[in-house]
Parts: structure tokens; C-alpha cells; sequence
């Protein structure tokens, strides 16, 4: 019997502006699709030009500067409905989406096609609902006592994946879809008899636990800093009356 984090898995990353969904946009992203474990991914990038300035904190992490992205990036609009597309073929394909801290990119493409083609991501799975694996939630939920910081780098170094090149869109899909089959095999015997559709729906539950303790722990420390209990996507907020 293969088990899930053995099979067939697709993984989703971006990189951005910046750290708000609502107002920081993509400049590149890329969708990673593997068969089964060990055999040869395949790679759908993207690269965009924004049409905003991308702050120099960003291309620090990145290196993706304005003069690089307006001469080789795509126009915003038609690389927004390629991504969603090339998600919505996992999704009918059955194929679980691995998206390390999925609220964050995947909120981003949804504000990105709302901006863009007066849409929302939600309308590509309104037949075939979309299977999401997040490692942090994951991670978070299956070693929940253990110390220290749980970023794509530090889950790479605890679960001894390789990662090449952190912060091209593809090299982290593709280290978190490693993460993903790591963390499986570690917690095999609370996550083999799970199917994809039931770990979604537990996710949702972990995650909501996970930030409102992440929320309690900022009241205690006096800050007001809010942390959404939604996964894997953010509603969109309401318009301004």
C-alpha cells in the first residue's frame, strides 16, 4: 500500500513585495508537480512584473530587482489566471497541494486575480475542491513542544532536506514537498491512515488552535498584533462603507 506522503503531490511558492496579502503582490511563483517519491519533478515558473516598485528589503530576500522584473517579468493579469489554472489541475488530478504557511500565499494570488481579473481564487475549485498540505501547520501540530523557530529553512534542517537556492519560488515548493514526505514518514503512524480530504479539514481545526495561541501569547506580551484563525485561505475583508 503507498501511502499519501509517498504518492503523487504537487507543491505552490511565491515570492513577493513584501509580508501583506492585502497589498503586496507576486513577482514570481512556481508550481512544482511530483509523481511519487524520488521520481523527477516538474516545474511551472513564472515571473512578473508588478507594476508597483519592489522595495529593496524584498529584493534583499529574493534578488529580484525592478529593472530585472520590468525587462523580463509578464503583465500581472495573465500569469495570475496561468497559476490558478495550473492549481485548479491538481485539484481535478486529486493531486494534495503542499504551501508552507498556505494562508500567505494563497490569500496573495487570491487578492492578486481580484486585482487583476475581477475574480477570486475560490471559483477555480467550485467542482473539485483543492487538498492543501501546510508543513508549518503540520509540523506544528505533530511536535508541538519542540523549541525554536519553524520557518521552511529550520523544517529543511530538522527533517535533514536538502534546500538549494532558499527563496526562488521553486527550490522552496520543492523543499517543502520534501518537508511534507519527511514529516509523513516521521508521523507515520498518526498519518498513514489519513486521507488527504481529512488532513485538510484537520489542518483547518490545528491551525485555528495554533493561532489563537499565537494570539494569546501576543496579549500576554502587551501586543495588539491580530492573528487569523483561517486556513488555508483568508476571506477577503469587506469593502470600506
Amino acid at each position: 500500500m503507498t501511502y499519501w506522503y509517498e504518492g503523487p503531490l504537487a507543491a505552490f511558492d511565491t515570492e513577493t513585495t513584501g509580508v501583506d496579502v492585502e497589498t503586496d503582490r507576486i513577482v514570481s511563483a512556481a508550481v512544482v508537480v511530483q509523481d511519487a517519491a524520488g521520481s523527477r519533478p516538474r516545474v511551472s515558473r513564472w515571473l512578473v512584473n508588478p507594476g508597483v516598485p519592489v522595495p529593496a528589503g524584498a529584493t534583499a530576500v529574493h534578488g529580484l530587482t525592478d529593472e530585472h522584473l520590468q525587462r523580463n517579468g509578464r503583465w500581472p493579469a495573465p500569469v495570475m489566471f496561468e497559476i490558478a489554472e495550473a492549481l485548479a489541475e491538481q485539484a481535478v488530478a486529486g493531486r494534495p497541494l503542499v504551501v508552507m504557511n498556505a494562508p500567505f500565499d494563497l490569500t496573495l494570488l487570491d487578492r492578486e486575480l481580484r486585482r487583476h481579473r475581477a475574480s477570486s481564487l475560490d471559483r477555480w475549485f467550485d467542482t473539485s475542491p483543492l487538498l492543501v498540505l501546510d508543513p508549518r501547520v503540520l509540523d506544528k501540530h505533530l511536535d508541538r513542544y519542540r523549541k525554536g523557530r519553524r520557518t521552511l529553512t529550520d523544517l529543511c534542517a530538522h527533517y535533514d532536506v536538502e534546500l538549494e537556492g532558499a527563496h526562488d519560488a521553486a527550490a522552496d515548493a520543492l523543499a517543502s514537498l520534501d518537508v511534507v514526505r519527511a514529516v509523513g514518514r516521521r508521523f507515520a503512524a498518526r498519518l498513514e491512515r489519513l486521507a488527504p480530504p481529512e488532513l485538510h479539514n484537520l489542518q483547518a481545526v490545528w491551525h485555528a488552535a495554533q493561532a489563537r495561541g499565537l494570539q494569546a501569547w501576543f496579549a500576554r506580551s502587551g501586543s495588539e498584533e491580530s492573528v487569523s484563525t483561517d486556513w488555508p485561505l483568508r476571506p477577503d475583508l469587506p469593502a470600506a462603507a
